[in-house]
């Protein structure tokens, strides 16, 4: 097992170690350094130790037999009978992952009632369809789905599997990697295979979204990842397309628990499915004045949406949060209220047709991708054009 300490004979309480720590899990105390319990075992301090006082033991790296392991598996979420978008847009993604290593894509299908799916799935991009279709599986359960697809593993050895980062593929996908004692990037913004080495190249928000990490899984098979919503786009349908569907008639696991009844908590349109949004930003002065883009959007018939800062200040929920450690979005039309467009927000736009732009600094990054901008008081401005939209209305 890995393991690290300090050498106090070695250690002259130097501090290089301290500022090499990428989580701060070092400090120095009575002049010599102590690593405290955020350490995650990365090594990095190890390198900046110029007196070689910091012991530092990682873990055997087991080499596994790899060469069986062949194609690309996407797990193919689905409610009741209807497809996730983001099911096809991994679709669309591995179907060119596959084309570089000369391999087929297959979809895993679980459900009740879902026979009707595998065609859409071989239209959108599938070349193989493993269906399993029993009572058991109408409800989405990770120990009874996880259960299933890692057998399904242990007998097809796929080399890559791609989950959608949903609530549903984030409880998922970790049943499945650690039970396999594999790896799994999560929350994936991008996703390509290294040209000499064939493997898949990961690539995630790190650090709070301050730089991108590229993550690949050397020794163990499947590598997996999940792909936030609306990072890809799905190929057109195209019904004459031919694959195969194979239904496995495996009985699936026993749930360890069981679903009393749903409860749906969503309210109006979420941001992945609006096709109009208007995010705000802390250029919106005070959380009070977030009322007037919550009304741009009713009228408009869209969503709100907001930056990373107003999130942290408490002015909207997490989940309403757009950019790189927030959710990817893909609208018609996006309007930024207020945000002055940092790299780590601009990451969270996807494919957009038109970014209109409302700011009081001329020199705002967001008007270098606007379509549109208006330079002015977002709170002076919104009111105006509320009113211009009711009364067009009319």
């Amino acid at each position: 097992m890995a393991s690290i300490d300090i050498i106090k004979d070695k250690c002259v309480g130097c501090r290089r170690c301290v500022g090499a720590c990428p989580f701060g899990a070092i400090e120095i105390v009575e002049k010599k350094a102590a690593i405290k319990d955020a350490c995650t075992l990365c090594g990095s301090c190890v390198e900046s130790c110029k007196f070689n006082a910091i012991n530092f033991a990682r873990d055997e790296t087991v080499k596994h037999d790899l060469s069986e392991y062949k194609g690309i598996w996407v797990f193919a979420e689905q409610r009741y009978g209807k497809l996730k978008t983001v099911s096809l847009e991994l679709l669309g993604k591995a179907g060119e992952l596959s084309a570089q290593l000369n391999v087929s894509v297959t979809a895993i299908l679980l459900g009740h009632g879902i026979d009707n799916l595998a065609d859409e799935l071989i239209a959108c991009g599938a070349d193989e369809v493993l269906l399993m279709d029993d009572d058991r599986l109408n409800d989405f359960n990770d120990h009874v789905y996880g259960e299933a697809i890692i057998d399904l593993i242990g007998e097809y050895k796929p080399e890559i599997v791609l989950v959608g980062a949903t609530s549903k593929g984030r409880s998922l996908a970790p049943h499945i990697s650690s039970a396999l004692k594999t790896g799994l990037t999560a929350d994936c913004t991008a996703l390509g295979i290294d040209i000499e080495s064939k493997l898949l190249v990961q690539t995630r928000p790190a650090f709070g979204g301050n730089l991108m990490a590229e993550i690949i899984c050397p020794n163990n098979r499947p590598q997996m990842a999940t792909v936030r919503p609306k990072v890809f786009k799905p190929l057109e349908p195209d019904y004459n397309r031919k694959g195969k569907i194979t239904k496995i008639k495996k009985q699936p696991a026993e749930g360890l628990v069981k679903l009393v009844r749903n409860i749906d908590n969503a309210e109006g349109l979420t941001l992945s499915d609006a096709e109009i949004i208007v995010s705000v930003g802390r250029g919106m002065g005070s959380a009070k004045n977030i009322r007037l883009a919550k009304e741009l959007a009713d009228v408009l018939g869209g969503a709100l949406g907001s930056s990373r800062p107003v999130v942290d200040m408490g002015w909207m929920p997490y989940s309403q949060q757009v950019g790189q450690t927030g959710k990817t979005v893909a609208p018609k039309i996006y309007i930024a209220c207020g945000i002055s467009g940092a790299i780590q927000h601009l990451a969270g736009l996807a494919d957009i047709d038109t970014i209109i732009a409302v700011n009081q600094d001329p020199d705002a990054p967001i008007f270098k991708v606007a379509d549109y901008g208006i330079v002015g008081d977002v709170n002076e401005i919104l009111p105006a054009l509320i009113e211009k939209l009711k009364k067009s209305a009319k």
